[in-house]
């Protein structure tokens, strides 16, 4: 879905992305990873055609960027750095000017059925071509998947952050797009509002959609991405499975309220110990355990031990290009990353929220 080969971004003398080879699969939930100002939003332009690379090679889709990006742009649904929309306008007139000006492509899925029993079904629907005529249902649908379904005709200048942050994501979805490229899609969302983006990420990617997200909130990464790359200084310093990188360590974490038995008993295979929390050189946690326990020693917690992903990340960047200490020199001579109550329902239990039957209103009518 997405390939990079030696991809580098000069601005005049700074250098904000350095020969990165990117690899995101199709299915992917691919995690971008890494510190402000490490080059994670530059990449995302550089891949939607937003800026041009100074040397290398991007394929998206099978197809070159930025040479045939007008070819690719309608199968992906992108928001970057913050939503835009015209705060003068309502949400929805926003979305129908946004899909007014996209082309008419022939819709051969039909719409995703999300919050169903099964969220992988999909309504094969003849063809049809996503126009004026389904505009105002897929707007509808589109609402409905991100929380905004009983919207009224307030201006988006009034909407929260949370709320824009919803609307962002509505217009990325509206031609249910095959690869979704979002850059902190959960900014300005409370935990309810990140957990429902996190479904509905994963159940658009279990329908097909292919997923690549950046973000800071590292325990959502690890809740929902499947591959994660991590880039630091403008470098791609790691490309993996999570689950590879979440593998047991080969060690034993133990919780024992007698630490100086167990630790007699082990003979110099505990290589740390922090009170009753003991780190044990041991391959197999019920072993372990079995020896612990057949020896005296009581245990309260045993398990294998598994890096964090904060543990990973934090073990391969360095600090962030927003971090000024008084002895350090200016920011690594890189260029910074411009990183820069949202639902509403009827019953008005999440006084951010908006669902239908809150007295949604047709845009189309007089005001």
């Amino acid at each position: 879905m997405i390939v990079t080969r030696g991809l580098t971004k000069w601005y005049g003398r700074t250098l904000a992305v350095d020969s990165v080879d990117l690899d995101v699969r199709e299915g992917d939930r691919y995690g971008f990873l890494g510190p402000n100002g490490s080059g994670k939003t530059t990449l995302i332009r550089l891949l939607l055609g937003l800026v041009y690379a100074t040397s290398g090679e991007i394929e998206v889709l099978g197809r070159p960027v930025p040479r045939r990006v007008r070819d690719v742009l309608p199968d992906i649904g992108a928001l970057v750095e913050g939503p835009a929309a015209y705060p003068h306008l309502s949400g929805r007139t926003n979305l129908r000017l946004i899909d007014a000006a996209g082309p008419r492509q022939v819709d051969t899925a039909g719409p995703r059925h999300i919050g169903t029993a099964d969220p992988r079904r999909v309504d094969l629907a003849r063809p049809r071509l996503s126009g004026r005529r389904d505009r105002r249902r897929r707007i509808e649908e589109t609402l409905e998947r991100v929380g905004l379904a009983g919207i009224d005709r307030r201006p988006v200048k009034a909407y929260s952050l949370g709320m824009r942050q919803r609307l962002g994501l509505a217009a990325a979805l509206l031609r249910t797009p095959r690869l979704l490229v979002l850059d902190e899609p959960t900014n300005g969302l409370d935990p309810r509002g990140i957990h429902e983006i996190r479904e509905l990420l994963a159940e658009l990617n279990a329908a097909g959609t292919t997923v690549f997200l950046s973000s800071h909130l590292l325990a959502e990464v690890e809740l929902l991405c499947t591959r994660v790359g991590v880039v630091d200084r403008g470098r791609l310093v790691l490309q993996e499975d999570l689950a590879a990188l979440r593998a047991p360590t080969g060690r034993v974490v133990v919780d024992s309220p007698d630490p100086a038995a167990a630790v007699a008993l082990l003979d110099g295979r505990v290589e740390e110990r922090d009170g009753r929390r003991l780190v044990v050189r041991h391959a197999d946690p019920a072993e372990l355990n079995a020896l612990l326990v057949g020896g005296g020693v009581r245990v309260a917690e045993i398990a294998a031990e598994r890096r964090s992903l904060e543990q990973v990340v934090l073990s391969l960047t360095t600090t962030s290009a927003d971090r000024i200490d008084a002895d350090r020199v200016h920011a690594y001579g890189r260029h910074a990353d411009r990183v820069d109550a949202d639902r509403v329902d009827a019953d008005r239990t999440d006084p951010g929220r908006v669902d239908a039957a809150s007295g949604d209103h047709d845009p189309d009518a007089a005001p």
